[in-house]
């Protein structure tokens, strides 16, 4: 593997989460491989379980790491090629990027779709942009179409609680107050299309995915039939795709609470947090054992460590 932005970049999807659960047994155990090393970490968006979770990683592999708050700390940057300067941007990124390339071995950034254009969200020009002009293996703490650290880990957490039997994972829309990025929904549903499981989605109309992400997954409209025998229920909100960034529905019994859940297989549930409690997730199930989210959050470590370490050794 040469850089992480997607599921596309793991040759060996299977091989990858055994990679992180041995890790999570003995996180030390691979210290020599980032002794030297520096792994860079540039945030424009906020961030608090990608931002620790990569820096506890890199640490545990003996590697050092520079953060930057890009948004905060750094000069604005300039993205378009041939920009006539003379507004609010101070750097281009042809100038600021092959200068971190240079300070660091390894380069992560965060960042979050604009959801005003979805042509240019979906061509991932941030990204795209520091891959160039780094020089150096890339990994997405989230772009703008995706968040495969978070995926990783949920992958992580499905393979470790899974049932004997076959699973169904429902991947569920819930109500928020603003519109959110369809980056986590479209990861997960990428990831999860690699394992061994029935994977369906469920959303009101208007707020399909890209059908580049959820695949073969199966569409419902109706929540309460496609939680019928669920194994696992993802609660996420996403703007509407379609309409693009635009909010379509805020219908508040789409949040998820224990009645929804009456129909499943005593369903674990999911969240890649923060979470609005009590308008995505109801506190009832949120501080009860049917909740995964702890457990998604401390395999961001492992998620990340696994990908880290398969960075150093290729090159």
């Amino acid at each position: 593997m040469k850089q992480f932005t997607s599921v596309l970049d793991v040759p060996d999807v299977q091989a990858l989460i055994r990679e992180a659960l041995a890790l999570k047994a003995n996180p030390f155990a691979h210290q020599h491989l980032g002794k030297n090393r520096t792994l860079g970490l540039v945030f424009l968006n906020p961030s608090l379980r990608t931002r620790m979770s990569t820096q506890i990683a890199a640490q545990q592999l003996g590697m050092n790491v520079i953060t930057l708050n890009a948004d905060k700390d750094g000069w604005a940057l300039e993205f378009q090629d041939g920009a006539v300067m003379n507004g609010n941007t101070v750097e281009h990124i042809r100038d600021a990027a092959p200068v971190l390339g240079s300070y660091c071995d390894i380069i992560g950034v965060r960042c979050f779709p604009g959801l005003q254009s979805r042509e240019m969200d979906d061509s991932e020009h941030i990204m795209r942009a520091f891959i160039r002009h780094t020089g150096k293996p890339y990994v997405s703490l989230e772009s703008a179409t995706l968040h495969p650290l978070q995926s990783l880990a949920d992958a992580i957490t499905l393979t470790e609680t899974r049932p004997k039997h076959r699973p169904k994972v429902v991947l569920t829309w819930a109500p928020h107050i603003k519109p959110i990025p369809h980056a986590v929904a479209n990861s997960f549903a990428e990831w999860v299309n690699r394992l061994d499981v029935e994977l369906v989605v469920t959303h009101p109309e208007g707020y399909a995915l890209n059908p580049k992400f959820t695949g073969t997954a199966r569409v419902e409209h109706n929540q309460q039939k496609a939680l019928e025998g669920a194994d696992f229920v993802y609660v996420k909100n996403w703007s509407s795709y379609s309409e693009y960034g635009k909010i379509l529905n805020q219908d508040s019994t789409w949040m998820l609470t224990q009645r929804h859940l009456l129909e499943t297989n005593q369903a674990r549930v999911m969240h890649c947090l923060p979470v609005r409690r009590n308008v995505e997730l109801s506190d009832e199930i949120l501080n009860s054992p049917a909740s995964l989210v702890q457990e998604q959050a401390r395999n961001r470590v492992y998620a990340a460590q696994a990908v880290l370490k398969q960075l150093l050794e290729n090159n």
